[in-house]
């Protein structure tokens, strides 16, 4: 289901600003920050503001539609739910970022659960270390 049927269904306002924050984490296979969708959005709609880009993404996250993940800059990006059945490795040299499947960290999510009875939310991670090439 798009995301904005999914907006209609729930009572809010489909507006030419939101559509366009939504395709621009539909366009993106990566992540996005809400600068770059601000950008995007301003060739458009030169008089919207960035208050709007946050409060729709916040909206997103709200309804599971989006997915956020800061990668150790302080940039919050963000990316299309449907896209986010990974994790992230993330170097500390060189900030090469490496797709993790979501598979690598069921045996982890078990182990929390099984051990310390603890029920992990592992729906987006970054861990960080050292890639190969730096190693």
């Amino acid at each position: 289901m798009s995301c904005t049927k999914i907006l209609l269904e729930k009572g809010y306002r489909v507006t030419p600003q939101r559509i366009m924050v939504v395709d621009a984490l539909h366009s993106v296979e990566t992540h996005i920050s809400a600068e770059e969708i601000f950008n995007k959005l301003k060739e458009k709609y030169p008089y919207a503001n960035i208050s709007t880009v946050y409060r729709t993404l916040e909206l997103l996250k709200e309804l599971g539609l989006a997915a956020q993940i800061d990668i150790g800059d302080g940039i919050a990006r963000y990316h299309a739910k449907e896209h986010s059945k990974h994790h992230h490795l993330v170097c500390n040299k060189c900030g090469t970022i490496i797709d993790l499947p979501e598979t690598e960290l069921v045996p982890l999510e078990k182990a929390l659960l099984r051990n310390c009875r603890f029920k992990a939310d592992l729906s987006h991670l970054a861990i960080f270390g050292i890639c190969s090439n730096c190693q």
